[in-house]
């Protein structure tokens, strides 16, 4: 079982940057796919970005030449660096995490559906 806790969530005026960290607990595996997502009030989950074990990455449109995903394994964190930040990106973040595969195609990696684990999410307001 693997637990997921997100932080560095907050309110930032546009323009600013905000990185976000999420935290990994419990079995660790070789091979993983790993997530971020966001959802705003009324609308749909979308993804934001994933990274798996083998280093690669994957962003949303959405966020391309804004973010960068990145992680610390020795600290089992995975972080969402956001820059440029827009009244748009304002959302709850969500963390997520699958195991024993890496992420696969860019349209698996930016689906919820592919992703078991999942933390309760972080804050984000821009206004």
């Amino acid at each position: 079982h693997v637990q997921l806790v997100e932080s560095g969530g907050g309110s930032v005026q546009a323009g600013g940057s905000l990185r976000l960290s999420c935290v990994s607990s419990g079995v660790k595996y070789i091979r993983y796919c790993m997530g971020w997502f966001r959802q705003a009030p009324g609308k749909e989950r979308e993804g934001v970005g994933s990274l798996d074990s083998d280093g690669g990455t994957v962003r949303a449109d959405s966020v391309m030449g804004r973010a960068t995903i990145s992680q610390v394994s020795a600290k089992n964190t995975l972080y969402l660096q956001l820059n440029s930040l827009k009244p748009e990106d304002t959302a709850v973040y969500y963390c997520a995490a699958t195991f024993e595969n890496r992420c696969g195609s860019r349209s698996s990696a930016l689906d919820y559906n592919e992703y078991l684990s999942w933390g309760r999410g972080t804050q984000v307001t821009v206004s």
